[in-house]
Protein backbone atom coordinates (compact mmCIF):
# COMPACT_ATOMS: atom_id res chain seq x y z
CA UNK A 1 0.00 0.00 0.00
CA UNK A 2 1.36 3.37 -0.89
CA UNK A 3 1.73 6.32 1.28
CA UNK A 4 -0.40 9.51 1.96
CA UNK A 5 0.78 12.19 -0.15
CA UNK A 6 1.13 14.28 2.57
CA UNK A 7 3.66 11.91 4.12
CA UNK A 8 5.75 12.57 1.01
CA UNK A 9 5.71 16.32 2.11
CA UNK A 10 7.12 15.26 5.84
CA UNK A 11 4.19 17.12 7.20
CA UNK A 12 3.95 16.88 11.19
CA UNK A 13 1.14 16.71 13.11
CA UNK A 14 -0.60 20.31 13.19
CA UNK A 15 0.61 22.24 16.19
CA UNK A 16 -0.44 25.71 17.61
CA UNK A 17 1.59 28.46 18.14
CA UNK A 18 0.76 31.56 20.16
CA UNK A 19 2.82 34.68 18.83
CA UNK A 20 3.03 38.19 20.32
CA UNK A 21 5.25 41.14 19.32
CA UNK A 22 5.37 43.86 17.39
CA UNK A 23 6.82 46.17 14.93
CA UNK A 24 6.39 49.70 14.02
CA UNK A 25 6.95 51.95 10.88
CA UNK A 26 8.57 54.99 11.65
CA UNK A 27 7.79 57.58 9.07
CA UNK A 28 9.79 60.42 9.23
CA UNK A 29 13.36 61.12 10.63
CA UNK A 30 16.69 59.98 9.58
CA UNK A 31 16.06 56.46 10.91
CA UNK A 32 12.67 56.08 8.99
CA UNK A 33 11.69 52.87 7.95
CA UNK A 34 8.76 53.48 5.40
CA UNK A 35 9.25 54.85 1.75
CA UNK A 36 7.13 55.76 -0.22
CA UNK A 37 7.64 54.92 -4.09
CA UNK A 38 4.59 55.99 -5.61
CA UNK A 39 2.36 58.66 -5.78
CA UNK A 40 -0.68 58.88 -7.81
CA UNK A 41 -0.71 62.69 -9.96
CA UNK A 42 -4.93 62.48 -9.72
CA UNK A 43 -5.50 63.58 -6.02
CA UNK A 44 -9.30 63.70 -6.50
CA UNK A 45 -9.66 62.29 -3.08
CA UNK A 46 -7.85 63.56 0.18
CA UNK A 47 -6.90 59.55 0.90
CA UNK A 48 -3.69 58.49 -0.63
CA UNK A 49 -5.19 55.81 -3.21
CA UNK A 50 -2.79 53.97 -5.23
CA UNK A 51 0.01 54.64 -3.52
CA UNK A 52 2.49 52.12 -2.60
CA UNK A 53 5.30 52.06 0.41
CA UNK A 54 7.88 49.77 1.33
CA UNK A 55 8.76 48.95 4.65
CA UNK A 56 11.71 47.38 6.58
CA UNK A 57 11.02 47.45 9.78
CA UNK A 58 12.55 46.08 13.57
CA UNK A 59 10.12 43.29 14.52
CA UNK A 60 10.02 43.45 18.53
CA UNK A 61 8.80 41.57 21.91
CA UNK A 62 8.02 44.78 23.51
CA UNK A 63 6.18 48.01 22.26
CA UNK A 64 9.20 49.76 22.61
CA UNK A 65 11.84 49.76 19.27
CA UNK A 66 14.42 49.96 21.70
CA UNK A 67 14.05 46.79 23.38
CA UNK A 68 15.13 43.56 22.68
CA UNK A 69 14.74 42.81 18.61
CA UNK A 70 13.72 39.07 17.40
CA UNK A 71 13.78 40.18 13.60
CA UNK A 72 12.38 41.95 10.78
CA UNK A 73 9.37 42.80 8.71
CA UNK A 74 9.61 43.98 5.21
CA UNK A 75 7.49 44.12 2.45
CA UNK A 76 4.84 46.19 0.20
CA UNK A 77 1.23 48.40 1.16
CA UNK A 78 -0.75 49.51 -1.37
CA UNK A 79 -3.42 51.63 -0.99
CA UNK A 80 -6.53 50.48 -2.60
CA UNK A 81 -9.58 51.79 -1.45
CA UNK A 82 -10.93 54.65 -3.17
CA UNK A 83 -13.52 55.50 -0.26
CA UNK A 84 -11.71 54.48 3.47
CA UNK A 85 -8.09 53.65 4.18
CA UNK A 86 -7.44 50.27 3.37
CA UNK A 87 -3.71 48.86 2.45
CA UNK A 88 -3.42 45.51 0.64
CA UNK A 89 -0.03 44.41 2.83
CA UNK A 90 2.40 41.99 1.38
CA UNK A 91 4.67 41.36 4.30
CA UNK A 92 7.36 39.14 5.82
CA UNK A 93 8.34 38.51 9.42
CA UNK A 94 11.53 37.24 9.46
CA UNK A 95 12.95 35.78 12.77
CA UNK A 96 16.64 36.18 13.72
CA UNK A 97 16.41 35.59 17.63
CA UNK A 98 15.71 32.59 19.49
CA UNK A 99 13.43 30.07 18.98
CA UNK A 100 11.80 30.68 16.08
CA UNK A 101 15.41 32.21 14.34
CA UNK A 102 16.03 31.64 10.89
CA UNK A 103 11.96 31.03 10.32
CA UNK A 104 9.87 32.90 8.34
CA UNK A 105 5.58 33.87 7.96
CA UNK A 106 4.25 35.90 4.93
CA UNK A 107 1.28 37.47 5.33
CA UNK A 108 -1.04 38.97 2.26
CA UNK A 109 -4.72 40.88 2.84
CA UNK A 110 -6.27 44.34 2.63
CA UNK A 111 -6.17 45.79 5.57
CA UNK A 112 -9.05 47.92 6.34
CA UNK A 113 -7.34 50.26 8.98
CA UNK A 114 -10.46 51.76 10.91
CA UNK A 115 -12.01 48.51 11.51
CA UNK A 116 -12.24 47.89 15.25
CA UNK A 117 -10.97 43.78 14.58
CA UNK A 118 -8.68 42.81 11.55
CA UNK A 119 -7.90 38.89 11.27
CA UNK A 120 -4.52 38.89 9.04
CA UNK A 121 -4.42 35.70 7.21
CA UNK A 122 -0.40 33.72 7.40
CA UNK A 123 -0.15 32.17 3.64
CA UNK A 124 2.76 30.82 3.99
CA UNK A 125 6.11 30.27 5.68
CA UNK A 126 9.60 28.33 6.20
CA UNK A 127 11.45 27.27 9.07
CA UNK A 128 9.61 26.09 12.09
CA UNK A 129 6.57 27.80 10.35
CA UNK A 130 6.81 25.74 7.07
CA UNK A 131 3.31 24.94 5.78
CA UNK A 132 2.06 27.70 7.72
Amino acid sequence: MSMPWWDTLGLKREKLSHLHFYFRDVVFGKNATVVRVTTSTNRSSSLLFSDVIFIDDLLTIEPDVNLRMVGKTQGAYALVSLNELSLLMVISFAFTKGKYNSSTLSVLRCNEIFSAVREMPIVGGSGLFRFA
